[in-house]
Formats: C-alpha cells, sequence, structure tokens
C-alpha cells in the first residue's frame, strides 16, 4: 500500500512538473488536476470583459490548461503582431483542424469550417457569387423592400402605441426574413405586426449557445452528454434536426422552382437568390444536398446573426452617445435633406455617410459580432511576442479584448469616437485587418464585408432618418454566452417619432 502511496505522489510530482514545463506563460493559477478551470468557470457570466483584464495583465498572451488529460489548452492572444503572423504571414501553417469541425459540427463541411482544398472550392465560389452583378442587385432591393415594407412599418406600429419593443428581437426577425429572401427566395414574415413565434429562429440561437459551451466544457464531458443526449448536447441536437428539417424542404422545393424557371426559360430576379445560383454553378453530384445544405447554414450565420449583433450594439451606442447621434443625423441631412416620403437609401447613396461609416466600425470594433477566433498550428512555430508553439496548439483570438487595448487604440480606446476612422480630407481611414479584425483576416478575410457595410448602412440610415431610440430606464446590457454577441436580455427600447 505504501509503495503505491509513493508511486503516485512520484508521479503526480512528475506531473506537476510536466505541466509547468509545457505551460510557460499561464494566465490564471493551475491547480492540480483541474488546471485552470475554476477561475474560468467562475467568471464564465462575464468571460469576454474577464478575458480584456486577463489579456491585458500577461502583455496580450498567454496560456489556459484545461483540468489533467483532457487535452484542453489553449494558447490566447489579443497582441495584433501575432494575429498577423498566424493570419496572414504564415498562413499555411495555422488551420480550423479537426477538434474545431467537430465542435463546430452543426456548420458541416462549409467555407467557415472547412480547410484546404474545400476550403478553397467554397471561398472561390462564393467570391464569384458575390461579385455577380445581378446579385449585389437583388441583394439591394431585397433589404430595401425589407426595410420599408416590415421594418419601418413594424417601428411605427410600436410608436404609435407608446410600447417597450426588444429591439435585438426586431433585427433578429428582420435579419433572418432578410438572409431567407436573399439565399432561398423565400420570405418567412418573421416580421410582422404580432411577432410570431419562430421555431427555426429559437433552434439557431440553441445551436450557437451549445457551440459556446463545448468551447468551455471539457471535449470527454460533452460528448458523454451527445452520447446520452442529455443538456446541451440534447438541447443541440434537436435544434440541428429541427433546422435541417427546415432546409431540406425548402431545398427539396428550390429544385422544383428550379426546374420550372428552366422549363419557362426564366434567369430573372424570381431565379437570383444564392441557393439557386449555387444549383446552376455545379451538377447535381457536386453541389448535393448535403454540400448545398452546409452551404445555407454557413450563409445563414454569416448572413444573419452577425447582423443582428452589429446592429443591435450599434443603436445602443448610439442611444447612449447623443453627441454621435446628432452628428449621424447632421450627415445625412446634409446630403439628402429631409425624410418626407419615408425613402430607404440606396447602396450609392449611404457611401456618401462616412460618419455613419465610422460609427459602425466604431461598433464592430467595441463589440465584434464573433468575439474569438480559433486556430490549430500543424507545426512547431515561434510568435513575434515570443511564444512558442507546439504542434497542434489550439490558439484562441480575444477580437473583443483586441478592441480595448490602449496599445493598438489609443487611451481613448473605450469611448465611441467615429472619427478616428475618418481623414483630413473626410475619407475612410485604412486600418490593417490584423488590428481591426471583425471581418477576420488574410486570406481568410471575409467575402461578404462590403455587403454587410452596405445593408448596416441602409438600416441604420432608415431608423435614425424617422426614429429616435431610447433605452429603457435601468437596462444594462449583458453579452451572451455565445459564438455570436449578442444581448443576453435583449434589447428593452422606446421608439419615438423623429420630428422632420
Amino acid at each position: 500500500m505504501s509503495m503505491f502511496f509513493y508511486a503516485a505522489a512520484l508521479f503526480c510530482i512528475i506531473y506537476f512538473f510536466h505541466r509547468r514545463l509545457c505551460c510557460r506563460y499561464p494566465l490564471f493559477t493551475d491547480y492540480p488536476i483541474i488546471g485552470m478551470l475554476p477561475d474560468l468557470l467562475c467568471n464564465l457570466w462575464r468571460i469576454h470583459d474577464f478575458s480584456v483584464e486577463v489579456l491585458k495583465s500577461h502583455g496580450g498572451t498567454g496560456e489556459f490548461t484545461g483540468p489533467w488529460f483532457t487535452n484542453m489548452n489553449y494558447l490566447i492572444t489579443s497582441d495584433p503582431i501575432n494575429v498577423h503572423h498566424i493570419l496572414s504571414k504564415n498562413f499555411k501553417n495555422y488551420v480550423k483542424g479537426p477538434e474545431f469541425r467537430e465542435i463546430f459540427q452543426a456548420f458541416g463541411d462549409g467555407i467557415f469550417t472547412a480547410d484546404g482544398e474545400a476550403w478553397k472550392y467554397n471561398r472561390d465560389l462564393f467570391q464569384s457569387l458575390f461579385k455577380h452583378k445581378s446579385f449585389e442587385l437583388f441583394l439591394e432591393k431585397t433589404i430595401r423592400k425589407k426595410v420599408q415594407n416590415s421594418l419601418l412599418v413594424v417601428l411605427e406600429h410600436v410608436q404609435q402605441h407608446g410600447s417597450v419593443v426588444d429591439l435585438q428581437d426586431v433585427f433578429n426577425r428582420f435579419t433572418f426574413d432578410n438572409i431567407c429572401s436573399t439565399v432561398l427566395g423565400y420570405d418567412p414574415c418573421c416580421l410582422s405586426l404580432d411577432f410570431p413565434e419562430v421555431a427555426i429562429e429559437k433552434a439557431f440561437n440553441e445551436v450557437e449557445e451549445s457551440i459556446f459551451y463545448r468551447h468551455v466544457m471539457p471535449k470527454r464531458v460533452w460528448k458523454v452528454q451527445k452520447w446520452l443526449q442529455m443538456g446541451r448536447e440534447k438541447t443541440m441536437t434537436e435544434a440541428c434536426k429541427s433546422f435541417d428539417e427546415f432546409i431540406h424542404a425548402l431545398i427539396a422545393s428550390k429544385f422544383e422552382a428550379l426546374s420550372r424557371c428552366n422549363e419557362n426559360e426564366e434567369t430573372g430576379e424570381d431565379c437570383a437568390d444564392l441557393l439557386t445560383t449555387l444549383m446552376r454553378e455545379g451538377n447535381k453530384e457536386q453541389h448535393d444536398d448535403i454540400f448545398l445544405r452546409d452551404a445555407v447554414f454557413n450563409l445563414f450565420v454569416a448572413g444573419r446573426d452577425t447582423l443582428t449583433s452589429a446592429l443591435t450594439w450599434f443603436f445602443w451606442l448610439v442611444a447612449t452617445n447623443p453627441l454621435v447621434e446628432e452628428k449621424i443625423l447632421e450627415e445625412i441631412n446634409q446630403n439628402f435633406g429631409s425624410n418626407e416620403e419615408n425613402a430607404v437609401l440606396s447602396a450609392e447613396e449611404v457611401k456618401k455617410l462616412v460618419y455613419l461609416h465610422g460609427a459602425i466600425c466604431e461598433t464592430l470594433r467595441l463589440f465584434p459580432p464573433i468575439p474569438f477566433e480559433r486556430k490549430q498550428a500543424l507545426e512547431g512555430d515561434v510568435l513575434p511576442s515570443g511564444h512558442c508553439v507546439n504542434p497542434r496548439t489550439m490558439i484562441l483570438f480575444s477580437l473583443y479584448a483586441m478592441g480595448r487595448f490602449e496599445e493598438i487604440w489609443g487611451k481613448d480606446c473605450m469611448e465611441l469616437k467615429p472619427e478616428r476612422w475618418i481623414s483630413q480630407k473626410g475619407g475612410i481611414v485604412y486600418v490593417p485587418s490584423y488590428k481591426f479584425v471583425a471581418f477576420n483576416a488574410g486570406p481568410r478575410t471575409c467575402l461578404g464585408k462590403d455587403l454587410s457595410f452596405l445593408q448596416m448602412k441602409i438600416v441604420a440610415a432608415a431608423i435614425l432618418r424617422n426614429y429616435h431610440v431610447q433605452v429603457v430606464e435601468g437596462s444594462v446590457p449583458t453579452p451572451s454566452l455565445s459564438v455570436v454577441l449578442l444581448m443576453k436580455d435583449g434589447f428593452k427600447v422606446k421608439i419615438t417619432k423623429r420630428e422632420t
């Protein structure tokens, strides 16, 4: 018995020192057996702000080690030079990796999870689709129509009744309708006066929350939960099933519609959505139901949740910074005058709104829709900061923390200051993507960046020209625990008519 005790003690001592050698830059206290998990779990409710504090106190880069034998180890950084090295200079050595695809299982083999040739094929395909002039016109027409006929109608109804509304829910419904129309050519009319319950929207949120918990729970734990179908894993399974049934039904319907288009030799706007274009671009073996399902899911995440997040935080920042709101309105009025006809600005018109562009950039800097990015090293490397990277090392970038670092943005980094994006000549200031990583950086820079700015500007200008958004007293936003940075309890506001 004593020999067993001494052997166990010796093993623990050896393993303890082994972990100390492996973890040279600890972010938290590394406890025996349970690693750094206690500090993480205790601060999970404020994980994004906690990451800012911890990374600032460790020079922007450090290591997290999970419980022993869980392989839950990460190198975490918010250093822009490291980000530039990983996402651009040494791009080929850093991939999403098989573990990423396992955690993001719901994304399938779409563009966000793919590596190598599969990723390159998806990227080239979507790049060609987004650059089609017909698609740009289709997208602009779709969003302007949705703003005019749904968004402004709902907000007018709310302000007439003087009721409190969850603006995040409004944007969720708006972007869901918009992405359905853009990707599937089908408008589910989620944004309407009766605010119908949308099961598929709820399913999306549940999938994202479950993916977040897969990041903070040991793999063996969520694997067991998945096998037993309990807790968040059961929720995720049911949510994915709901989404897949919804998408596969629409894919089947689209094949029928496409067949009718071909018979009638129609190629106009009725067949201009992305799903139809994907079906036309490849043969049925290349673009089968699974490929189309994965493509649609990835497009939904890119074009729905990120826009909801950006618009929600934008209006919270503007509502709590009246001087910025005043300057945005001044710019709109100088360029387009009063809004007596409630006209929704066009793509060409919103390009003139430089100050609005700066305000949106500030929103994305302070509240990036995707608050963290994940990569895996293929081979050993040394980062510019001097930190060593072993093969298969998992690396997390805290985009949220990067937007709050004085070293990157100056001492006024916590202020909403659109002017930092505007040159002395009145143009838009260029900031390297490895400092402003809201749209990723390097070869994987977001293909929909320009389209996202276009949609946000159209929506923001339309609302601000017509209405004043007032935050309900006592309402303090808390970031949700999800892979997309939303407000945990929604965004409660009152809407009043803008005086012309």
